[in-house]
């Protein structure tokens, strides 16, 4: 089962040129995907972009749009700090964080994860965002103001990815508990949670392909899950992700912190 295409869907948002004018923003996991489709409407809307990712194609997305590119692995907090401060350092200050890394490796029921594949879950969807939190958190408190957008999802209540499930909801609880603590700074703390979106195919994987029908039904079973849980019944598209997170990061969003958004045609997960 597919979910319905674009041809199903209304145009694209269109950007605001110049609402982030002089922004300084860096997004995570930018060289393909959501995190690519954020990065191309920051610079439309004006903000100077800091492009981070563990994947060398982020060198050309970042030629592409005009940013700065920084290679690290963000499932190290070593490498959110240097990913992080080369950010600063490159632009003298960062008004936007969009912490984007993340995404579901393998699709099955939770019974035939290993425990290796259960913590190798946990390393990509939640600790990039914690680590990253974490590493921008004293740059903002020092400017006194920033705005750090999670990028969740609603398959926190979602089939044959438990692990990927409770990594989201421990960016849902970063985002909840972080936006008590940052808010005396000036510092707002928010997340959108994506449904199905529909994307080109991956340049880089996030993991194994599906390697038998069984594993094909797995995620087919996703496909459908999602779906149905939609009273949209679509998936979906990149601009429409990216549309509710830039709105999030910006000031015209001023008075959201604590929450998250889901952007899943009306699926709350």
């Amino acid at each position: 089962m597919r979910p319905p295409r674009a041809a199903d869907r209304p145009a694209p948002p269109s950007a605001h040129p110049g609402r982030f004018a002089g922004k300084k923003a860096v997004v995570t996991g930018a060289a393909q995907g959501i995190g690519l489709a954020v990065a191309r409407r920051l610079v439309a809307e004006s903000a100077d972009v800091v492009l981070v990712d563990r994947a060398e194609t982020v060198r050309e997305a970042a030629e592409e749009l005009g940013g700065h590119a920084v290679i690290a692995d963000l499932e190290r907090y070593e490498g959110a700090e240097a990913a992080i401060g080369e950010a600063h350092r490159h632009h003298g200050r960062i008004d936007c964080l969009v912490n984007n890394v993340g995404g579901t490796i393998w699709a099955k029921p939770y019974e035939h994860y290993t425990p290796d594949q259960i913590r190798a879950e946990i390393d990509r969807s939640l600790f990039p965002t914690l680590w990253s939190c974490r590493a921008v958190l004293p740059h903002l408190i020092a400017q006194c103001s920033g705005t750090i957008v999670n990028v969740s999802s609603v398959a926190t209540r979602g089939i044959n990815r438990v692990p990927y499930a409770a990594a989201k909801g421990g960016v849902n609880a970063i985002t909840a508990a972080l936006a008590l603590e940052a808010a005396p700074y000036g510092i707002r703390v928010v997340a959108t949670a994506p449904g199905g979106t529909d994307a080109p195919a991956r340049r880089v994987a996030r993991g194994p392909a599906a390697e038998d029908d069984q594993e094909r039904e797995w995620y087919r079973q996703i496909v459908a899950q999602t779906v149905e849980s939609s009273p949209m019944k679509r998936y979906g598209s990149l601009a429409e992700q990216a549309a509710a997170i830039v709105f999030l990061a910006s000031d015209e969003a001023s008075y959201i912190t604590g929450t998250v958004l889901p952007v899943a045609g009306g699926d709350l997960g």
